[in-house]
């Protein structure tokens, strides 16, 4: 197995190509923007948790229905894209799922998800449920 040495590597990016020499010659990566930069698959039924994530260090019950998640590594800013649903639901019946900015404000290291019952617009926890990030990381 060779040794791999990075060639040149001028600051922190988040997109552009990044070339990776060996004694077999070189290679190019390039890293992209607007990929996930963090997910999670969690139950909020009972103690809140991750079924399994990416770039999150907790999740933590904010009220009924609402999970607070924290960053692992912040985000470049406050504007990211957020995206979720809520799949099996406890009970049955139709779910929507939304941020809670009333709860815990987004910001670069952490914010909130809601789940409510769509036939009365109650808050309610639901068994699984996913969530994603898109943005650039800080």
């Amino acid at each position: 197995m060779s040794e791999i040495k990075v060639d040149t590597l001028t600051g922190k990016t988040s997109a552009g190509d990044i070339t990776v020499t060996s004694e077999g010659g070189a290679a190019t990566m390039q890293l992209q923007q607007s990929l996930a930069k963090a997910w999670a698959a969690f139950n909020q039924s009972g103690t809140h948790s991750f079924r399994d994530s990416s770039n999150f260090s907790s999740i933590t019950d904010a009220g009924v229905g609402v999970s607070r998640f924290v960053f692992t590594n912040s985000m470049s800013n406050a504007e990211y894209a957020t995206t979720g649903m809520s799949g099996e639901q406890a009970g049955g019946g139709n779910r929507v799922m939304g941020f809670k900015g009333s709860t815990v404000t987004p910001s670069t290291s952490t914010f909130a998800t809601g789940n409510w019952e769509l036939t009365n617009g109650s808050a309610i926890d639901d068994t699984r449920l996913s969530v994603a990030v898109l943005g650039d990381l800080a």
